[in-house]
């Protein structure tokens, strides 16, 4: 085995990235040159949307030939889209659970960045305090067992801090939504036992017994507990809206929406991670989550990164999918997409800290890029038979 010192290996890296940059450009410089020739429709996950939005100007720059379009509809809808071939991809904060891919053979999970979700809150004279939350609290919130800020659950968290005798009033997504996928996965592994350890099962996981708090749903839409002050939004700027125009409300959003978040005035917390510590979520936090679960991925690509172990590790991090199908009506789409997908994960191209940095992101590590472009590899046109 030939191993590298650490400068050479950077360069290989650099290398290697440059070779599969200058492979795409190649392929973008072989396309048709008619402008708007082929149309990629996207919809889906609110939280990709904004990086979907930086992409489109540039790559229509590259790729004169190829319309690229993007709606922000939530994860359930793009993934809805996806498997009913209504559009070329469907953006999704949350992989297709085993059963759905078993019935979608056809069907990829491609990982395109990494992400995380923001637990935001709204508590007069503390938004800049950095509250400290917990997984069963949240629980105990979202099903209606705690009530108060002032709760001896959260005082325990947060000692020395003044908090309010007021009602909280939880928010959710009103519509199927990777975001709540993500939430709903936090609640479920930081209230269980160890029935399902976060990063080796890539099936959806259902009741867990045992527990002090169990949250028995997780998916992209649940049949949520009945909580009296809850309120309902759609979409990641549906619920900083929300959250901003009332007082004493918490909710969970998308790091993309980080500059909405603070223009809002809203709070951010601190949340506990598997090894006990309270965690921000910053570049170096989510990229220790990333760094811990990323080699348990395997090469389809569908597992939750939700709850990483580790001190620095921020818990509720994510891969965003984009879910297409490997079976494509004709070449110059196959080749269209492919081409499209393989400029995303570059770290030259769409995983540029250019993109992802204004929305939070963190890039693919070389693994999971490799993973991502062998999946890509697998796009072609339906051959009749």
């Amino acid at each position: 085995m030939i191993t590298f010192p650490h400068r050479s290996r950077n360069f290989l890296q650099s290398l290697l990235a440059a070779t599969l940059l200058s492979t795409v450009i190649g392929m973008l410089a072989a396309a048709p040159s008619q402008a708007g020739s082929i149309t990629l429709r996207e919809t889906g996950s609110t939280l990709l949307y904004p990086l979907f939005t930086q992409w489109i100007p540039d790559y229509a720059k590259l790729a004169p030939d190829v319309t690229l379009t993007a709606a922000a509809t939530g994860s359930g809808a793009g993934e809805d889209a996806a498997l009913a071939g209504k559009v070329s991809i469907g953006a999704s904060d949350a992989y297709l659970s085993d059963r759905v891919a078993a019935k979608n053979p056809n069907i990829l999970d491609i990982p395109l960045a990494i992400s995380a979700q923001t637990i935001n809150y709204n508590l007069p004279g503390l938004n800049s305090a950095n509250i400290k939350i917990d997984g069963p609290t949240l629980a105990a919130i979202y099903s209606g067992t705690v009530t108060q800020w002032d709760d001896p659950a959260i005082k325990a968290m947060n000692p020395g801090v003044t908090l309010p005798h007021q009602t909280i009033i939880p928010v959710r997504r009103a519509e199927g939504s990777g975001d709540t996928f993500i939430f709903t996965q936090f609640l479920d592994f930081s209230t269980e036992t160890g029935v399902n350890e976060p990063g080796y099962d890539a099936t959806i996981s259902g009741t867990n017994v045992g527990t002090v708090m169990a949250w028995p749903k997780v998916g992209t839409a649940i049949s949520w507990p009945d909580v009296a002050a809850e309120k309902t939004a759609t979409g990641n700027d549906g619920v900083v809206k929300t959250l901003a125009a009332t007082p004493y409300s918490i909710g969970y959003v998308g790091i993309s929406y980080a500059d909405q978040i603070t223009k809002a005035g809203l709070g951010t917390a601190m949340v506990k991670n598997q090894d006990g510590k309270f965690v921000l979520p910053t570049p170096r936090s989510i990229a220790h989550a990333a760094a811990r679960l990323d080699p348990r991925t395997p090469s389809y690509e569908r597992i939750t990164l939700i709850f990483a172990p580790g001190e620095d590790s921020y818990p509720l991090i994510n891969y965003e999918y984009a879910v297409v199908s490997k079976r494509q009506p004709d070449a110059a789409t196959a080749d269209a997409l492919r081409t499209f997908l393989l400029w995303s994960i570059s770290e030259i191209g769409g995983n540029s800290a250019k993109y992802l940095k204004p929305v939070g992101f963190i890039p693919l590590p070389d693994f999971i890029r490799g993973l991502s472009e062998k999946q890509i590899g697998e796009i072609a046109e339906v051959k009749s038979e």
